[in-house]
């Protein structure tokens, strides 16, 4: 029973020329990790996220919560339905920053949660996806361009802060004691819903006012500081994708028909800013592109027939150089094998079919030399050259085991 060996070829790419091959790629990788590091690293410490009290960014929310710290207001962030729902009381004012992210069954049970404690909950752009739950008896209209509006209402917070930018999303409520200020065409874009019994709700249009770089417009600031700081805890609530409630639909008001889970996977993907879907989209672009780069590649060397008419001389030395820079020692070593038994078959009486037969060839070339000599079946039918020396030194050898024979 014989075994079969795998052994690399000269067709097969040594380390070396793997590490060749693939070590502009892999600077390149390393460079764009480096870059990724030391952007992540300078920009850190000052960025969140979108309405993050702790962001200095432009579309952060620091500004405002350092405005409330100085008037001894705390402000206190959380990311889980869980922490929100305990840390909410009838001294807390509890915002929500991004209502439209929660699940079904978190809706159901944060506007169950601020029913009951009281205190003062403020919705930031909650659309018809949660105003219904978290605001019973309120309903979600079109969006308007945010402008700098007058107030044109009776809440003491708006009056003291006149003029400010107002807008997005419009609210309608039908037998509910609300006050409604800031109208865009018609329907507010600030609605306050008055509860005694379980405090009071306000349903913010936009959050624009609470942006680091809008603060400072109009009546911005002054608005939003009555809004938050009417108690003397404040409550941030960002919904994040590591909460364990987003995964439990067991409290859910659903009717049968899977609501919970299209809404589940609706919440997810709209977690995954737009830029990040184009990223992924250009990598798997730049994936395929390089794929096809890679593929197109030259293979190993081939016999193919010439365009035009060479020199044998030149013709042997350009694949010659070929052979070497490959490391192609065995195919080397088998054409001038190969070369030298085409040419002895003929000087010994064999016949051109039989040349390249160890049982037929190397007897009757055994009978033109002298004993004693180089082995005849190492050198016509031996192993590949461990190296260029013992492929030079087999030509040699070649040539003086064919000049004995012509003269024998």
């Amino acid at each position: 029973m014989t075994t079969a060996t795998t052994r690399s070829t000269s067709a097969s790419p040594t380390p070396h020329q793997v590490w060749i091959r693939a070590r502009g790629v892999l600077l390149a990788l390393l460079v764009l990790v480096a870059a990724g590091i030391a952007l992540a690293a300078t920009r850190s410490g000052d960025q969140h996220g979108r309405l993050d009290p702790r962001s200095a960014d432009r579309y952060g929310s620091r500004a405002v919560a350092e405005l409330l710290k100085d008037r001894g207001v705390s402000v206190r962030v959380v990311t889980t339905l869980q922490a929100a729902t305990s840390a909410a009381g009838p001294d807390t004012t509890l915002l929500v920053a991004a209502p439209n992210l929660l699940t079904p069954h978190q809706q159901n049970v944060l506007g169950g949660m601020t029913a009951d404690r009281g205190g003062r909950t403020v919705l930031v752009a909650a659309g018809p996806t949660s105003v219904g739950a978290l605001a019973p008896g309120v309903r979600a209209k079109s969006s308007a361009p945010v402008s700098t509006r007058a107030p044109q209402c009776s809440l003491d917070a708006a009056l003291q802060a006149g003029d400010a930018e107002t807008g997005g999303i419009r609210y309608a409520s039908d037998g509910l004691d609300t006050l409604a200020c800031y109208p865009a065409d018609g329907l507010p874009s600030l609605l306050m819903l008055e509860q005694p019994a379980s405090g009071d709700t306000v349903l913010l249009g936009s959050p624009d006012l609470l942006y680091n770089d809008r603060l400072d417009k109009d009546g911005n600031a002054s608005l939003a500081l009555q809004l938050l700081g009417s108690r003397p805890h404040l409550v941030w609530y960002l919904p994040s994708l590591n909460d364990p409630s987003a995964a439990d639909s067991s409290g859910g008001k659903d009717t049968g028909t899977g609501g919970d889970s299209t809404e589940g996977e609706s919440g997810f993907l709209a977690l995954i800013p737009s830029g990040w879907l184009w990223g992924t989209l250009q990598l798997a672009l730049a994936a395929v592109l390089a794929a096809i780069w890679r593929a197109r590649r030259l293979g190993p060397v081939v016999a193919e027939r010439l365009p035009v008419a060479i020199r044998a001389s030149e013709s042997t030395e350009g694949r010659a150089r070929l052979q070497r820079k490959a490391n192609a020692r065995d195919r080397a070593a088998e054409a001038l094998r190969n070369a030298t038994r085409t040419r002895l078959a003929p000087l010994v009486g064999v016949s051109p079919r039989d040349a390249h037969s160890p049982a037929t060839l190397l007897p009757a070339v055994s009978a033109r030399r002298d004993p004693g000599g180089t082995d005849l079946r190492q050198l016509l039918f031996g192993s590949a050259p461990s190296d260029d020396t013992a492929l030079v030194l087999l030509a040699d050898q070649l040539d003086t085991l064919e000049r004995e024979v012509r003269t024998s």
